[in-house]
C-alpha cells in the first residue's frame, strides 16, 4: 500500500509530495538532471517544446527525465496567445500529457509576460482540457481573470526571470495568495534558498526554480538546499508565524528577582 502523503499539493487532479518544481534549462549537461531531481525530490519539471527531439534521443531532454516526474511543457518563445496555443497543441499532438505552462513574452529587455495574451491563451487551452499553469507578473486583476479562465494554478514572478534577485514583488505576491483560492506557485527570480523559504512562509503553494540551481557551482547540492528551505517554510506557514510588534516584548517577567519593585 503506498505511503500516505502528508500535506499534499494537488494540481490538475494529481497529488504531489514535493512543493519544489524545477526547470530543465541552463545546465551544463542534460545528464545532470536525474541527480538534481533525486536530490531535490522535485516531481514537476518544465521543458521547452523546442528541446524535445523525438527523432534524436541523444538531444532529447526527455531522455533524462524519469517517467514518474510530471513534465510541464512551457510555451517559451510565444509572443501572443495564438502562438502559445499552437505550441501547446503541438506538444500534446507529439505525445504530451496536456500539462502546459503558458509563457507569452513580448518584452525582450525585461522578459515580462503579457497578461492580456496570457489570459486569452489560458481560456482557450483550459476549454480544450489542458492543465494550464500561467506565468504572469503579479497583478491581482490578472490573477482573478486567470482563475476565471480555468487555470489549474497561477505562477506569479518573484523578480524578472533569470535574475536571482529574490522576492522583489513580495507585497503583490501576498495579496494574490490572500485573494486567490488556486495554488500560487512563485516562479522566476528566486536566487537563494532563503528566498524560497520566505515565499513558502507567506503562503505559496510551491516554488519553481531554474537559474538559481543551474548556475550554482554545485547544482545538485543547491537543489537539495532549496528543497530543505521549501519544506521549512511550509512547516512555518502551517504552524503560524508569531505576531510582529513595534514595541519590545519581554520573554520573561521584568519584575525584580531578589527585590520587588
Amino acid at each position: 500500500m503506498p505511503e500516505k502523503i502528508i500535506d499534499p499539493l494537488v494540481i490538475g487532479g494529481r497529488v504531489f509530495a514535493s512543493r519544489l518544481m524545477i526547470g530543465s534549462g541552463k545546465y551544463a549537461q542534460d545528464a545532470q538532471i536525474p541527480e538534481i531531481l533525486r536530490r531535490s525530490g522535485a516531481e514537476v519539471i518544465t521543458v521547452a517544446l523546442r528541446r524535445v527531439h523525438a527523432q534524436s534521443p541523444q538531444d532529447n531532454v526527455l531522455a533524462h527525465i524519469p517517467p514518474n516526474v510530471q513534465v510541464l511543457t512551457n510555451t517559451s518563445g510565444a509572443r501572443d496567445a495564438d502562438e502559445a496555443v499552437r505550441i501547446a497543441r503541438l506538444a500534446r499532438a507529439a505525445g504530451g500529457n496536456g500539462w502546459i505552462k503558458i509563457e507569452v513574452i513580448t518584452d525582450n529587455k525585461y522578459l515580462l509576460p503579457d497578461g492580456e495574451e496570457t489570459v486569452k491563451a489560458t481560456r482557450i487551452l483550459a476549454a480544450e482540457g489542458f492543465v494550464v499553469l500561467p506565468y504572469f507578473s503579479p497583478d491581482l486583476a490578472v490573477a482573478r481573470k486567470l482563475a476565471d479562465a480555468g487555470a489549474a494554478a497561477v505562477m506569479p514572478l518573484g523578480a524578472p526571470i533569470g535574475t536571482n534577485r529574490g522576492l522583489k514583488t513580495r507585497e503583490l505576491l501576498e495579496i494574490i495568495m490572500h485573494e486567490i483560492s488556486l495554488p500560487v506557485i512563485v516562479d522566476a527570480g528566486l536566487g537563494k534558498p532563503s528566498d524560497a523559504c520566505e515565499a513558502m512562509e507567506m503562503g505559496a503553494a510551491a516554488c519553481l526554480l531554474n537559474t538559481a540551481i543551474a548556475t550554482s557551482p554545485d547544482p545538485a547540492s543547491m537543489a537539495e538546499a532549496f528543497a530543505e528551505a521549501i519544506r521549512a517554510g511550509r512547516r512555518a506557514f502551517l504552524a503560524g508565524l508569531g505576531a510582529q510588534n513595534l514595541q519590545a516584548q519581554p520573554s520573561s517577567p521584568l519584575t525584580g528577582f531578589l527585590h520587588n519593585g
